[in-house]
């Protein structure tokens, strides 16, 4: 691990106000995924700022009938909160899902929407990483593929994201808050925040430097039966080959999102329209433009029988 300096921010305004003033500056919370990262040096910020003393550790009730919930709220906490299972059981099946106990205990809100690929090759400093090296090239497209992307790739990448819960931010149209040291707020939509990798897969959202998140909020509850289905390699604590979360409602309207397939969550409205007429309508449109790998090719039934079952059970 390479130096750094460290400081402990004691106001939001403070916190975007360091890292405007220190170029390569990372804000630091929980630290489950940024620690590792800078053990293996693939992450080298000069400095850390702390973040746990700011306010955005509460859930609350929105004036339109959703919830706010803070950044800093951990994934137990959130997982546990009984407005969110009872009103969005989405997300806590989806968080549940995810990681081990330990670090539910301590991964944040949005340290959990930031996390970073589980590429073995960005993992890996001996190859060569697009994700940590622009322009060095991708270790993957010709090695080993089977829990890379199958949807949403490029020359440059063909890595997926690995949270289980911005799958089920994504079904639910979460927003997602920030600040920044000039004072503007943002509120971006979730299905805005992440990006395709294109050319570029360094940039993995839409944040500028030194943009904090402060919160996510979620839509007044829609209802439905909701479930969240993370197919794995073992039962505990691996991240997904494919994952779907779904919202049905009676009528066999509802909402699919897929995870373990791209570099973001993967929703395709258009496709939920032929929900009532069965899995393979959906899956016939989820999965238009796919390039899978002799590898991973076995995702594209996966998802469809997984789909499948995650309908069925939601029907009754």
């Amino acid at each position: 691990m390479k130096s750094f300096t460290y400081e402990r921010a004691a106001s939001p305004a403070e916190a975007v106000a360091a890292a405007a003033r220190i170029q390569g500056a990372k804000f630091i919370a929980g630290g489950t995924n940024l620690l590792d990262l800078m053990k293996l040096e693939i992450e080298t910020p000069p400095h850390l700022i702390d973040v746990n003393g700011l306010v955005f550790d509460t859930i609350e009730a929105t004036p339109d009938g959703g919830l706010r919930i803070g950044a800093l709220v951990r994934n137990t906490d959130l997982a546990a909160d009984e407005r969110v299972r009872r009103d969005y059981p989405l997300l806590t099946r989806a968080l549940v899902a995810g990681a081990s106990a330990q670090l539910r205990n301590k991964a944040t809100t949005a340290g959990n929407l930031l996390q970073r690929t589980r590429c073995p090759y960005f993992y890996d400093t001996d190859q060569p990483c697009n994700k940590r090296e622009p322009g060095s090239g991708c270790s993957a497209i010709g090695g080993f593929t089977r829990n890379h992307a199958i949807l949403g790739g490029s020359d440059a990448c063909i890595a997926t994201h690995p949270s289980d819960m911005a799958v089920a931010m994504r079904a639910l149209d979460a927003t997602v808050e920030t600040l920044h040291a000039n004072g503007a707020t943002r509120s971006i939509p979730i299905s805005e925040f992440y990006r395709l990798p294109g050319d570029t897969p360094d940039k993995e959202t839409v944040l500028t430097a030194g943009e904090l998140i402060s919160a996510v909020t979620l839509p007044k509850p829609i209802g439905g039966r909701q479930i969240y289905r993370k197919v794995r390699d073992r039962a505990s604590y691996a991240f997904a080959l494919i994952s779907i979360g779904a919202i049905v409602q009676q009528d066999g309207t509802g909402r699919v999102a897929l995870g373990g397939v791209a570099h973001k969550p993967w929703r395709v409205e258009a496709a939920e329209v032929a929900l009532p007429r069965g899995t393979k309508a959906v899956t016939a449109q989820l999965l238009a433009g796919a390039s899978p790998t002799r590898q991973n090719a076995f995702k594209l039934p996966l998802i469809e029988r997984t789909l499948g079952a995650v309908l069925s059970e939601a029907r009754g």
